[in-house]
C-alpha cells in the first residue's frame, strides 16, 4: 500500500471584536458625564433661585462648604482604587482637633510658634492611619473592621481627652493665619486646591500611584511584579490619616473650636463622593478629578436645596438615589470588563481583570 500523507490544518483563530467606545468611555469621557451632572445641577439651582444661587459669594460658600470633605476624599480615593475602606476618617479628624485644640498643647504654641497645633494635629492623622495600614496590612484584618474599630476608638479616646467638653481654640496667630483670604478666596479653599494637584500629581506621575493601581486591579499580580504590597498598604492609610489630619486643622479654623463631635459622618460623605466619581469600590481604577467632581456635585446639590429652603431629609433621599445610580454605573462597567479578559497560551490571561485599567493614562505596574 502506498503511503498516503494526511494534511491537518490548524482551526481558525476568531479574533473576538474590539467593542465599540462610546462617548463617556475611559477617563475623560467619565469625567465629561460629571461635568454634564454638575451643569445640570447648577441650571436647577439658576432656575430656582436665580439671585441667591448666582452671586459670588454663593460660590465661594459652595466651595468652602466642600473643601473639608474634599480633603478627605483625595486620601480616601487612593485607599479605595487599592481595593481597600477607610471608615475611620471622619473619628480621626475628630481625635486630631480635640488634641490639637488642648490647653497643653496651645500653650506650647503660644510661647514658640502656631504651627505646633498643626503638626500635633496632622502627627496625631498619621499616627491613626499607620495603626490602621499595620493592623490590616500585617495583623490581616479585613479593612472595613479594622477601619471600624479605629472609628469607635478614636471617637471615644476624642471624647476622654476632652472630658464631654468643647475645647476652645484661644491662640489668636493659629487662627489669625487660617484664615486669610488669598486672592479674595478663603484659604481653605486653597488648602483643598493643593490637596487635590498634590493628589494628583501623586496618583499619575509617581511609582507610587502606578503601584496602587496595580495592587487594587490585582494584588497577587502586584505581589509577583515585587511591589511591596503590604509595606505600600500601610503607607496608602497612613496618607489617608494625613488627609484627615489636613482636614481636622481646618475645622479648628472653621469653627475655631475642637470636639469629639467633630466629623460625624464624613466617612460615608467622602466614600459617597469617591464613588460619584468613578473610583470602583473593588479597586484597580479612580481619578483625582472624578472624586473632585464628586465632592463639587454634592455640595452644589446641597446648596441647591438650602436655597430653596429644602429640609435635610429631601437633602439626604436625594443622595441617596444618587449613590445607588454611581454603583449600578460601576456594576456595568466590571461586568464589561470582566467579559473583555481573553484567555492566552495555556490558560494566561491577557486582558481584562489582570491589567486593569490606569487612572486617567496608562499606567505601569512594574516595581
Amino acid at each position: 500500500m502506498s503511503e498516503q500523507t494526511q494534511t491537518s490544518e490548524a482551526p481558525p483563530q476568531v479574533t473576538p471584536a474590539t467593542p465599540r467606545r462610546s462617548l463617556f468611555s475611559g477617563s475623560a469621557g467619565r469625567n465629561l458625564g460629571l461635568v454634564l451632572a454638575l451643569l445640570a445641577i447648577v441650571a436647577v439651582g439658576m432656575i430656582t433661585a436665580f439671585d441667591s444661587f448666582t452671586n459670588f459669594g454663593n460660590a465661594l460658600v459652595i466651595l468652602r462648604q466642600a473643601s473639608i470633605i474634599g480633603v478627605i476624599s483625595v486620601g480616601m480615593t487612593f485607599v479605595i482604587i487599592s481595593g481597600g475602606i477607610d471608615l475611620s476618617v471622619g473619628a480621626v479628624l475628630a481625635l486630631a482637633s480635640v488634641v490639637g485644640s488642648l490647653a497643653a498643647i496651645q500653650d506650647i504654641a503660644k510661647s514658640s510658634h502656631w504651627i505646633v497645633t498643626v503638626v500635633v494635629a496632622l502627627a496625631v492623622g498619621v499616627g491613626a492611619g499607620l495603626i490602621n495600614g499595620v493592623v490590616i496590612a500585617y495583623g490581616k484584618v479585613a479593612a472595613f473592621m479594622a477601619t471600624l474599630a479605629m472609628l469607635v476608638g478614636a471617637r471615644g479616646l476624642a471624647e476622654v481627652l476632652a472630658n464631654n467638653r468643647t475645647l476652645v481654640v484661644s491662640d489668636r496667630d493659629f487662627l489669625k493665619a487660617m484664615n486669610v483670604d488669598i486672592l479674595g478666596v478663603d484659604i481653605l479653599i486653597w488648602i483643598f486646591v493643593v490637596v487635590a494637584v498634590g493628589g494628583w500629581l501623586l496618583l499619575n506621575r509617581t511609582t507610587f500611584g502606578r503601584r496602587t493601581v496595580a495592587i487594587g486591579g490585582n494584588r497577587e499580580a502586584a505581589r509577583l511584579a515585587g511591589i511591596k504590597v503590604k509595606q505600600h498598604i500601610m503607607w496608602l492609610y497612613a496618607l489617608s490619616g494625613l488627609t484627615a489630619g489636613i482636614a481636622a486643622i481646618m475645622i479648628l479654623a472653621r469653627t475655631t473650636a475642637g470636639t469629639s463631635t467633630h466629623g460625624n459622618l464624613y466617612e460615608l460623605d467622602a466614600i459617597a463622593a469617591v464613588v460619584v466619581g468613578g473610583t470602583l469600590l473593588i479597586g484597580g481604577r479612580g481619578t483625582i478629578t472624578g472624586t473632585v467632581f464628586g465632592v463639587l456635585i454634592f455640595a452644589t446639590l446641597n446648596n441647591v436645596f438650602v436655597q430653596n429652603n429644602m429640609s435635610s431629609s429631601v437633602q439626604a433621599i436625594a443622595k441617596g438615589v444618587i449613590i445607588v445610580v454611581a454603583v449600578l454605573l460601576q456594576q456595568q462597567f466590571a461586568v464589561g470588563r470582566a467579559g473583555k479578559v481573553r484567555t492566552g497560551p495555556r490558560g494566561s490571561v491577557t486582558g481584562g481583570e489582570a491589567g486593569g485599567p490606569a487612572p486617567e493614562g496608562q499606567a505601569a505596574t512594574g516595581a
